[in-house]
């Protein structure tokens, strides 16, 4: 098994590579991670927000989605490689920021955010809870998650965390596992989060809506 650090450290190179293509029409395996915009988007429609972080953002193609369908918000991306965060701010979207950060070690302060998204990202963080305090830490009262990222049934999430992913690491990627969704539920509530919606949809997709209590800061 590799290290935090180790596991970091292909991400950052898959993704430096990978900053090249992502926002083209032959942005290869990356092409799926579209799927999941529509969805966040909707979700985001039924709650005001003045404030919203994308953890994991790329390049920035869902903020710059959002600033266009939702304008006159503050958006910040953030993204453990520079080389995404260069082509992000490249963009010039008005109401946004990006910056180069580590998903499990968010660089903002408490309760700076109505909204955090993480779509297609999850699956490179080594230390998941860590990611799931911090989200707990820098939103609002009342403020939500919305995540997308794998699950699978039992026997096919084995295998993709004991055969797929491993080989994908061989291959220079930087995942690290797949989550069942009673694994995500515990995760989530020990940040002391509310988990409002978590299912497993088609296309082995997961897609959680939390909650953090009205009333309850840092």
């Amino acid at each position: 098994m590799k290290s935090d650090a180790e596991y970091k450290e292909l991400s950052i190179r898959e993704f430096t590579k990978a900053a090249e293509v992502y926002d083209s029409n032959h942005a290869g395996i990356y092409e799926m991670c579209k799927d999941d915009y529509p969805p966040i988007l909707a979700e985001l429609r039924k709650d005001g927000f003045d404030d919203l972080l994308d953890v994991g953002c790329g390049t920035g193609p869902m903020i710059e989605l959002l600033a266009a369908e939702i304008p006159g918000k503050r958006y910040i991306g953030l993204d453990l490689t520079p080389r995404m965060i260069e082509v992000a701010n490249a963009k010039g979207i008005d109401g946004a920021r990006f910056v180069v950060g580590d998903a499990e070690d968010l660089p903002f302060d408490d309760a700076s955010f109505d909204a955090v998204i993480c779509a297609n990202s999850f699956h490179h963080y080594p230390n998941p809870q860590a990611f799931f305090d911090g989200v707990a830490r820098v939103l609002r009262p009342g403020g939500k998650l919305v995540l997308r990222d794998y699950t699978a049934a039992a026997p096919v999430l084995w295998l993709m965390n004991r055969t797929e992913m491993p080989l994908a690491n061989l291959a220079g990627h930087g995942d690290v596992r797949a989550y069942a969704l009673d694994e995500v539920r515990a995760l989530c509530t020990a940040a002391g989060l509310v988990p409002v919606t978590l299912e497993a949809q088609k296309k082995f997709r997961l897609h959680l809506v939390a909650r953090k209590p009205a009333g309850v800061s840092g």
